[in-house]
C-alpha cells in the first residue's frame, strides 16, 4: 500500500513553468507512477507515466514535448515538470500508483493523491 501527497501547484502565466511533486509513503519503488489531470466540467485524463525504475516514460499527445515525468526512489517522490504551460493545462493534477505486474503503459492505478490545482492564465 502507498499514500500519495501532491504539491507544487499554483497560478502561472501562459508560457511559464511549474514542477509538481508527489511524495509517497510505503513501498514507492514497487509502483509505476502516473500523473492525471481533471479540468472543470471534464473527465479525468491521463498525462504521463513512469516505470518503477524510471527507465520507461509515456505521455499523452497533449503534453508530449512540454511535460517531463521523473522519479527519485531514494526520496520516495515523483515529479512532473511542466513547461510552456497553456491555459488549457488548467486542471487539478493527481498522481497515482500502479502496482506490478502491469502492462506498459499501466492502465490500472490503485492509489491516488488528493490533487493539486494548477491554473494557467492567458
Amino acid at each position: 500500500q502507498v499514500q500519495l501527497d501532491e504539491s507544487g501547484g499554483g497560478l502561472v502565466q501562459a508560457g511559464g513553468s511549474l514542477r509538481l511533486s508527489c511524495a509517497a509513503s510505503g513501498r514507492f519503488s514497487s509502483y509505476a507512477m502516473g500523473w492525471f489531470r481533471q479540468a472543470p466540467g471534464k473527465e479525468r485524463e491521463f498525462a504521463a507515466a513512469i516505470s518503477v525504475n524510471g527507465g520507461y516514460t509515456y505521455y499523452s499527445d497533449s503534453v508530449k514535448g512540454r511535460f517531463t515525468i521523473s522519479r527519485d526512489n531514494a526520496k520516495n517522490t515523483a515529479y512532473l515538470q511542466m513547461n510552456s504551460l497553456k491555459p488549457e493545462d488548467t486542471a487539478v493534477y493527481y498522481c497515482a500508483a500502479a502496482p506490478r505486474p502491469y502492462k506498459w503503459p499501466p492502465v490500472e492505478y490503485n492509489y491516488w493523491g488528493q490533487g493539486t490545482q494548477v491554473t494557467v492564465s492567458a
